[in-house]
């Protein structure tokens, strides 16, 4: 008990930062059903995508915008692997990064258990951004095959009702595999967050809190959001009458 009462500001910088970040995905969830958000628009736009892929027999082009997507993921998959490689390698050697961290300046000083189990914290960050990533990847492959499933044009047994099925289910395997990414995006902004708990849990809670300021910014009322959104409508002109 005493301990908890000794490091009660790191244990409130925790239930912080998990709040935060459950919080906002939830609201974010929710504020999307009804509200334009990236995530929302991108949908549509992938249903119109899908409805087009039926319009054309040649669908190499398609195949290739999702395998650069699924190569995004597998980018940022590996790249957690090195970066919970360096943090086990960091949890290793704890003493000698706690004495490195206490030269520097607005540092708190902590305990060793205090930093590792900051270093473990930062761990499970990754483990779960590897696994939205990884799952990510795999969604894509489903995308794939079901765009090399898609029924070709003249096809006269396939009806129209089944090939708008086809387009919502496809546009739905893709916006999932999109918000995986989307996921494990959010996973890096708040580990990057989590750095901040290695100079003071204050500053930590600060710097959580604007990471969620800017992913609300960025996916609700961004200018790409905007761009997306805006449908340009021409003004109707009256003829103008014939000059002899």
């Amino acid at each position: 008990m005493s301990i908890i009462l000794r490091n009660w500001p790191h244990l409130l910088a925790i239930i912080w930062f998990i709040g935060c970040w459950l919080g906002y995905t939830r609201y974010a969830i929710w504020k999307g059903r009804d509200t334009a958000c990236l995530a929302s628009v991108l949908h549509l736009y992938r249903e119109d995508w899908m409805r087009r892929l039926l319009l054309r027999d040649n669908r190499i082009a398609d195949a290739s915008v999702i395998g650069n997507l699924e190569r995004n993921a597998s980018f940022f998959a590996s790249s957690t692997l090195i970066i919970l490689a360096g943090i086990l390698t960091v949890l290793g050697s704890t003493d000698r990064a706690v004495s490195v961290l206490e030269d520097l300046p607005f540092v708190q000083p902590a305990s060793t258990g205090i930093s590792e189990l900051k270093l473990l914290g930062l761990a499970v960050v990754f483990v779960y951004a590897f696994f939205t990533f990884s799952w990510c990847m795999r969604q894509y492959n489903f995308a794939a095959i079901l765009v090399g499933s898609a029924p070709m044009i003249g096809e006269r047994h396939v009806s129209e009702q089944e090939r708008k099925d086809f387009a919502e289910r496809t546009a739905r395997v893709i916006s999932l595999a999109a918000n995986q990414f989307n996921f494990g995006l959010r996973s890096y902004y708040f580990g990057m967050a989590m750095l901040a708990w290695f100079i003071n849990p204050w500053f930590f809670m600060i710097v959580t809190t604007g990471v969620v300021l800017v992913l609300y910014r960025r996916e609700f009322h961004s200018d790409v959001l905007d761009v997306m959104v805006y449908t340009p409508t021409q003004a109707l002109e009256a003829p103008k009458e014939k000059v002899e």
